[in-house]
């Protein structure tokens, strides 16, 4: 009877190898019971070893449950470890992407570089050709204030040349020099003054102020009355009426003797 029961109990083993050990060792038991032991010393036997088994037996439920949970844990584990490697993967593949992306906008914005300095190159010499030009104009309206000055002084403020208008530079250190665009001496009612004047092409509020703080370093050097005259192609009512309100004088292209 007790061997039906140990029987029974190892058909539940699932380990192969458990299970043959487990009934080799029952055979081993037989086989020395049926040669040294009597029947009492038998039944005593039998009952420690039932006793024995049962704590084995428990051992192996307890051991097989938690191989159970282990192999659970570890399932969960394996299934934790796949979901981070493809977790990885997608963080790759998003690494890649925006790598990509940060090299197609590398390249666009040297593209841009490229392009501004093409355009930064092409203004810089479209402003020296707007230069030349303005200084072309401005020349060519200078050269016609020296022709056509002359006659306005005399005829509008009775101003008579002494000496000729002309573009000149005053020395006021060495190797430094003022420019001034109109210069000459006249006479008016028999007092000697100086004639200071700006060709501008298009004359603003601005560029009388900055002459007239031009004028004062020039009374160092040109000590005595001055006639202060503006020649321009244009300029606005405010700006006009602001030179007269100077005490200055305007003159514009137009009125020039041709």
């Amino acid at each position: 009877m007790i061997r039906t029961q140990i029987i029974r109990k190892l058909e539940k083993v699932k380990d192969p190898e458990l299970k043959e050990v487990l009934i080799s060792f029952l055979e081993e038991v037989e086989r020395i019971i049926g040669e040294t032991v009597t029947r009492k010393e038998f039944r005593e036997f039998v009952k420690q070893t039932q006793e024995n088994f049962d704590r084995v037996w428990h051992a192996i439920k307890e051991l097989t449950e938690a191989q159970k949970r282990t192999e659970e844990r570890l399932n969960e584990l394996a299934e934790a470890q796949k979901r981070t490697e493809e977790r990885l993967n997608e963080l790759a593949e998003a690494q890649k992407r925006t790598e990509e992306e940060l090299n197609e906008l590398a390249e666009a914005q040297k593209r841009t570089e490229e392009e501004l300095a093409k355009l930064a190159g092409e203004h810089r010499k479209t402003r020296e050709q707007v230069g030349g030009l303005s200084h072309s104009i401005g020349y060519i309206l200078e050269d016609r204030a020296y022709k056509g000055l002359p006659e306005i002084l005399q005829e509008r403020y009775g101003i008579k040349l002494i000496e000729p208008l002309k573009r000149d530079y005053i020395e006021v250190g060495r190797n430094k020099y003022l420019e001034v665009n109109i210069l000459g001496r006249g006479r008016i009612d028999g007092k000697e003054l100086y004639i200071v004047g700006e060709c501008k092409t298009q004359l603003k509020k601005k560029d009388v102020d900055k002459f007239l703080k031009y004028a004062k370093n020039l009374d160092r050097y040109l000590r005595g009355e001055k006639f202060i005259v503006f020649v321009t192609y244009q300029a606005s009512p405010p700006v006009a009426k602001y030179v007269k309100e100077k005490g200055l004088n305007l003159i514009y292209s137009y009125e020039l003797p041709l």
